[in-house]
C-alpha cells in the first residue's frame, strides 16, 4: 500500500468511504453508479489518489450528495507538498507570521 497523497486527499477518502458507508454502498456498487473504476474508487478512498473534479463530481452524484461536501473545510496547509496555492508560500507565511508579531 502507498503512502496517502496529501492530507486533503486523505481527509476527501475518508469522507467518501463514510457516505459510501451511510448509504449502504459496496465500493462496487459506488465505483459502478460513479462510472469509474474499482481500483480507483479504492485508491481515492485511501487518499492514494489526487482525484479530479469530474471524478469528484462522479461520485458526489452517485452518492447523492452535493460535490462540495467532498472538499468542505480543506485549507491550504492540508495540501501536497509543494502544491500551495499564490500567497500560501513557506516564506510568505513567515512574513505574515514577522509582520503579525511586530504589530
Amino acid at each position: 500500500m502507498g503512502a496517502p497523497h496529501s492530507p486533503a486527499a486523505k481527509k476527501v477518502g475518508l469522507r467518501v468511504a463514510e457516505l459510501r458507508h451511510r448509504a449502504g454502498l459496496s465500493a462496487k456498487a459506488l465505483a459502478e453508479c460513479a462510472d469509474l473504476d474499482l481500483t480507483h474508487l479504492q485508491r481515492v478512498e485511501r487518499g492514494q489518489a489526487n482525484p479530479t473534479l469530474m471524478t469528484l463530481v462522479q461520485i458526489a452524484i452517485a452518492l447523492e450528495v452535493d460535490p462540495g461536501s467532498l472538499v468542505e473545510g480543506i485549507g491550504a496547509d492540508e495540501l501536497q507538498e509543494g502544491r500551495l496555492p499564490y500567497g500560501h508560500s513557506q516564506r510568505t507565511m513567515r512574513r505574515r507570521r514577522s509582520f503579525a508579531a511586530e504589530a
